[in-house]
C-alpha cells in the first residue's frame, strides 16, 4: 500500500483501522480451522486495501467506515470459528432451530451495512437521482452477494473437500445460498430506504468538502 494512500486518511478512519487490525490479531490466534480461517480472510486481505484506496479518491465519510469496520469486525468472528460454529449462535439440544444463524446475520449485515458507502460512492461520482441511487447501489450489492456465493462454491471445488465445505457453511440446506442473498438484499433494501429518509447529512458534508480539494 502506497504511503500517500495512508496519508490521505484521517483522524477516524486511522482508528477504524487500528481497531480492525487488533480485533483481526486478536481472532487470528487458534482458529478451529486455519485453512478455512485463511480462505474467509481473504476478503479482509482484500476489503481493507480497497477501502483505503477509495478513500483516497472519493474520501469516505465516517459513517461509511463506521459500517464498514463494523461488518468486517463480525466477519473476522465468523472467520475465526467458522460461520457454522460461532457458540452464541450454536442451538442448544432443546432449541427447535436446527442450524447455527451466524452466518445469516452477517449476510444481512453485508446488505444493510455495505449499502451505504456503495450508495455514498455512487452519488459522488456519478450525477444520477432518484430512482438510479436506489437501484444500482441495491443491485451492485445483490451481485456481490451473488458472486460470494459462486466464491464459495468454487472453493469447495478447487480445494480440500472438509475445508471447503466448512467454507460453504450451508449446513444441510440446499436453499442456503437463496436465503443468504434474500437476506442481504432485505438489509440493503432497508438502508437505502433509511438513507433516503435522513437525506444523507455526513455523506453530503464529506461530499462538498471533496469538490473544495
Amino acid at each position: 500500500m502506497s504511503k500517500k494512500y495512508l496519508h490521505a486518511l484521517s483522524h477516524y478512519p486511522r482508528l477504524c483501522l487500528a481497531f480492525l487490525f487488533l480485533w483481526s490479531v486478536a481472532w487470528a490466534i487458534s482458529p478451529n480451522y486455519r485453512t478455512v480461517w485463511l480462505y474467509e480472510n481473504g476478503l479482509v486481505f482484500i476489503g481493507v486495501p480497497l477501502t483505503i484506496w477509495l478513500h483516497a479518491r472519493w474520501r469516505l465519510s465516517n459513517a461509511s467506515w463506521t459500517v464498514i469496520t463494523i461488518f468486517l469486525s463480525f466477519h473476522v468472528v465468523g472467520a475465526h470459528y467458522t460461520y457454522s460454529e460461532v457458540p452464541l449462535f450454536q442451538p442448544a439440544e432443546s432449541s427447535s432451530l436446527d442450524r447455527n444463524h451466524y452466518d445469516r446475520l452477517v449476510h444481512f449485515l453485508f446488505g444493510l451495512l455495505i449499502t451505504y458507502p456503495v450508495r455514498e460512492l455512487f452519488r459522488r461520482t456519478t450525477q444520477a437521482r432518484a430512482f438510479w441511487v436506489f437501484f444500482v447501489p441495491l443491485a451492485m450489492v445483490v451481485a456481490s452477494s451473488v458472486l460470494y456465493e459462486f466464491i464459495e462454491w468454487g472453493m469447495m471445488l478447487v480445494t480440500d473437500p472438509d475445508a471447503g465445505m466448512t467454507f460453504l457453511g450451508a449446513q444441510g440446506d440446499i436453499w442456503d445460498g437463496h436465503k443468504d442473498m434474500a437476506l442481504a438484499t432485505i438489509g440493503s433494501i432497508l438502508t437505502l430506504v433509511a438513507s433516503r429518509g435522513c437525506g444523507d447529512r455526513s455523506g453530503d458534508a464529506a461530499l462538498r468538502a471533496l469538490r473544495r480539494r
